[in-house]
């Protein structure tokens, strides 16, 4: 991982100093009275992933969090003998080591809400309608791929994990409120199209072999939640991001958010209840599992 520090003068020297004596740093730069805003001295260097909490916390007792800045950035490749030699005097292996301070800041980025986020879970949930309509197991991929609620679930699971209580309000609301929207805007979208003679509650309640499982919860889809939700926050707090495609086409949020607004909007009231229980299974299960996995990841690192 790579830092780069805004030092008060006063303390530049000691940060410096520790910097360079950790056999876990390397490339340690200082640039005296390089910074403007806030003024200060820049300091830059790389740090093995398992030592990079350890350092952040020594520069959190130094005010760096208050009257400097810290920046960390992933170092996508470091070919050199002194890279290596500097990972090797760092135990462990560098997908196991948790970095919190930036699985927080990262969670409130997921939890501040954005246009971009409520478009995406309205769009998926609309895709995901019209696969309940056809039948098309392949929109229902398409509409989980779309869909992008796992960063809130994860965000509020690391609210809940470290009793981050704003934390967890904002990705709760955030979480509520964005499913609402999305369900609203594709049920007035469903009562458009049962208007013009597109749809009807036959679209709802005719056999559907591919996608019934939308709507008829099981053992299974608590079961399929929890392993989602682990696996979600092991690829966030791992820096394995790309696993995420995995989570998001194995659980049934969005299509179930998509068969609960045409149910609502076409009244099929057999489907709502199985839908939504859908819906809130796969919430609970990510949620639950993702609480569980961050509290055995912080017992682990707190024992190193």
């Amino acid at each position: 991982m790579h830092l780069r520090l805004i030092v008060p003068p006063d303390r530049s020297t000691r940060v410096r100093d520790t910097l360079v004596d950790d056999p876990r740093v390397t490339s340690v730069v200082c640039l005296p009275g390089a910074a403007q805003r806030p003024a200060g001295d820049v300091i830059e260097c790389d740090v093995t992933r398992e030592a990079t909490s350890d350092i952040l916390d020594f520069l959190r007792d130094q005010g760096l969090y208050d009257e400097g800045s810290v920046a960390v950035a992933v170092v996508e490749s470091a070919p050199s003998r002194n890279a290596r030699a500097t990972e090797k005097a760092a135990p462990g292996a560098p997908d196991d080591a948790v970095i919190w301070d930036a699985v927080v800041d990262k969670a409130y980025n997921e939890a501040s809400g954005s246009w971009s986020y409520y478009t995406f879970l309205t769009l998926a949930t609309m895709i995901a309608a019209v696969a309940v309509v056809t039948d098309s197991s392949i929109l229902v991929v398409g509409a989980m791929v779309v869909g992008p609620e796992f960063g809130v679930v994860a965000a509020l699971a690391v609210g809940l994990a470290l009793r981050n209580h704003g934390l967890t309000w904002k990705a709760a609301v955030l979480l509520v409120r964005g499913f609402a929207i999305a369900i609203v805007v594709t049920a007035l979208a469903a009562l458009l199209a049962r208007a013009v003679g597109w749809v009807d509650t036959d679209s709802i309640t005719a056999a559907r072999p591919l996608t019934g499982f939308i709507w008829r919860p099981d053992k299974w889809s608590a079961v399929v939640a929890v392993l989602a939700g682990c696996a979600g926050v092991l690829s966030q707090t791992a820096g394995r991001s790309n696993a995420l495609v995995g989570v998001f086409i194995s659980v049934t949020t969005v299509p179930a958010a998509g068969d609960l607004a045409l149910s609502v909007a076409l009244w099929a009231p057999h489907h709502i209840g199985g839908a939504a229980a859908q819906l809130g299974i796969n919430l609970a299960g990510m949620t639950v599992a993702g609480v569980l996995t961050l509290l055995v990841q912080r017992t682990i690192w707190r024992a190193e």
